[in-house]
């Protein structure tokens, strides 16, 4: 299922998952691929794949300390975003920034919402 994608780009509550650390970091991944779409520079596309790798590593951590069912394949979703971000260069092309935003967007609230009341 596709979620709208809010316009302008940045979190909202209804992005809340409930956990202060990953909704601010949520909001930190809102704002990285936001500057991305405003600079659309080399530094904003580092910074972003910073905040992303810091952001699964969190949140995975928190899977495996209250041992989440769905640890795994959560894993391979994050691996797979790594991934292409890991093949992009600046400038972004269009459809690499929506492939971005659209991904925030339903991976929070298609999987992420799965762990609410789970992580402690």
């Amino acid at each position: 299922m596709g979620y709208e994608i809010p316009e302008p780009y940045v979190w909202d509550e209804s992005f809340r998952v409930f956990y202060e650390t990953l909704d601010t970091e949520h909001k930190g991944l809102f704002q990285g691929i936001f500057a991305c779409i405003g600079e659309n520079s080399q530094g904003n596309l580092d910074t972003l794949r910073d905040k992303v790798e810091k952001h699964f590593s969190t949140e995975e951590g928190m899977m495996k300390k209250n041992n989440y069912a769905d640890y795994e394949s959560h894993k391979k979703l994050h691996a797979e975003f790594v991934g292409k971000l890991a093949a992009l260069s600046a400038p972004l092309d269009g459809p690499s920034v929506d492939y971005a935003k659209n991904w925030l967007v339903n991976h929070i609230k298609g999987i992420d919402f799965k762990y609410k009341g789970k992580l402690g």
